[in-house]
């Protein structure tokens, strides 16, 4: 349901079929298809708000009875390839004909895809013509710069990135340090403020950073890339596997850069990333403002008159970086999320969720709606969880109530129901102590119940409140040690030892 609405979203903004189904990785012919239900349903972008993806899918999908399917007729291909032959006639001209003559027959993608397996050549390479703002071609150098720590002098090499646009060549240069994708959403974000617009498609290369699965035919976007591209109302098209004429604006860009720009600076020494920027800056502005001898007009100009007044505006606020991840609730109703733990509605326990991971904060979805919302913590083991989400008796397992626990640890031994219950008292909310206490109460049957009492009494003297501590205490037999007062002297008498006497 989420790629159906950006399908109806994308089609809205005009965007062709073909381009719109490659952002999505999906084929074109489903992409036709969710228009089509799209239409039949009565439905146009944007979408009500109030319409849920259940709802959604209700819509376009009714049930309904399966028609007998009839053989479709197959075109004349050596018709086909004679006329195509002929001034003016396309294949686009030779369906339409053919489908007036057999209503039922092929679709054009089907069309266009039979007679290119009939044809079995390969065509000559096409010079691309690039609308003004239509496309911003990105990718990363070859080739690094070495950034010397100027405390140690090692050496850490810089990744360069390069974006261009399509009509005019005009270019962005930026070193970051990796090629992972925190620093690849980054480097997208500064570039388009650095062109003030966004262009209709960004075409990149089949990075792992952007692309989590690269296919000729089907490639998959990372979401997080996703995200930023339906943030900034563009689309992602990446270039098909190992065919670099696709992306040949920038790998054009990535040379120059390479030639005007790191060439230049390959005999100095830098000693932060800041510093390399701030050299790459102006031999960036030298680079789009030198005129071209095949156009007779800088990168600049060009820009100027294409690509600027055709570019869509920037939102009024910039992409705030997020991480996509997909997880599920334990019995507790937490995710884990970088080792601390984040609640949902006890009644999602074992359901597939998406969390939004920001900076800041941590939003978590369901069937593509907002279930959670939470203020990031550290990750420190601890637990934020709020009071909407547990069940009404405040217990995910039978049985398990701080009042059971008490009684149970009481029947162990005294000290062993006070480290109950300090455990659920140091917590926020008791239930987040359970396994902690039933972890220790289950140490009985192993240890016995007074060695546990008296590890439990160890462990509070030492202020050690977790399992951990308890069972490496009875594992290691420091429960039937005698704790030694530290005024009664050294443990050790030795010769060589001075006493007191030795200080008057």
């Amino acid at each position: 349901m989420r790629k159906i609405r950006e399908a109806l979203r994308l089609s809205c903004e005009g965007m062709s079929t073909r381009q719109a189904a490659a952002s999505l990785s999906i084929g074109g012919t489903t992409l036709r298809e969710y228009l089509y239900r799209a239409k039949e349903a009565g439905l146009s972008w944007p979408l009500p708000a109030d319409l849920s993806d259940s709802d959604l899918e209700k819509l376009l999908y009714p049930i309904r009875d399966k028609d007998d399917t009839k053989p479709i007729p197959l075109p004349d291909w050596p018709y086909v390839h004679t006329e195509l032959r002929r001034k003016g006639v396309t294949l686009m001209l030779l369906w339409q004909e053919y489908r007036e003559a057999h209503p039922d027959g092929y679709g054009y993608s089907r069309y266009c895809e039979l007679y290119s397996r009939w044809e079995g050549k390969l065509r000559p390479v096409m010079r691309q013509r690039y609308a003004g703002g239509e496309t911003l071609f990105v990718d990363y150098a070859g080739k690094t710069v070495d950034v010397a720590c100027p405390e140690t002098g090692a050496l850490r090499e810089a990744q360069i990135f390069v974006a261009t646009l399509g009509a005019s060549s005009y270019s962005f240069v930026e070193a970051t340090w990796t090629q992972s994708l925190p620093d690849w959403i980054g480097s997208h974000t500064r570039a388009l403020a650095f062109l003030g617009g966004v262009p209709g498609m960004i075409v990149p290369d089949n990075l792992k950073s952007g692309v989590t699965k690269a296919c000729f035919y089907d490639p998959v976007i990372n979401r997080t890339y996703g995200d930023m591209a339906a943030h900034y109302d563009t689309a992602v098209v990446p270039a098909r596997p190992r065919k670099p004429r696709d992306k040949a604006k920038v790998e054009t860009a990535v040379q120059l850069a390479e030639r005007w720009i790191l060439a230049k600076l390959r005999n100095h020494q830098f000693f932060s990333l800041d510093e390399l920027n701030a050299a790459i800056r102006p031999l960036q502005d030298q680079l789009n403002s030198k005129v071209t001898r095949h156009l007779g007009a800088s990168r600049r100009s060009l820009f100027e008159r294409l690509d600027k007044p055709a570019l869509k505006p920037l939102p009024k606020e910039p992409y705030v970086y997020a991480e996509w991840k997909k997880c599920r609730a334990g019995l507790d109703y937490h995710i884990d999320i970088d080792h601390h733990y984040y609640s949902v509605p006890h009644q999602l326990l074992r359901q597939d969720l998406w969390v939004r991971i920001t900076v800041r904060t941590i939003e978590i979805f369901h069937k593509g709606q907002r279930v959670a919302a939470h203020t990031r913590s550290s990750g420190n083991r601890q637990h934020t969880t709020l009071h909407e989400h547990m069940p009404p008796n405040h217990r995910f397992r039978s049985g398990w109530t701080p009042e059971a626990l008490r009684e149970k640890a009481a029947r162990i031994g005294p000290h062993v129901e006070v480290f109950v219950d300090v455990v659920m008292r140091k917590r926020t909310h008791p239930e987040q102590g359970y396994r902690t206490c039933m972890g220790v109460l289950r140490l009985a049957k192993s240890f016995g119940a007074d060695r546990l009492d008296a590890a439990c009494e160890r462990a509070l003297a030492i202020n050690a409140h977790s399992y951990t501590s308890v069972h490496s205490i009875l594992r290691t037999g420091l429960d039937r040690q005698r704790r030694e007062n530290p005024t009664d002297g050294p443990t050790i008498t030795h010769p060589n030892i001075r006493g007191s006497q030795y200080f008057h």
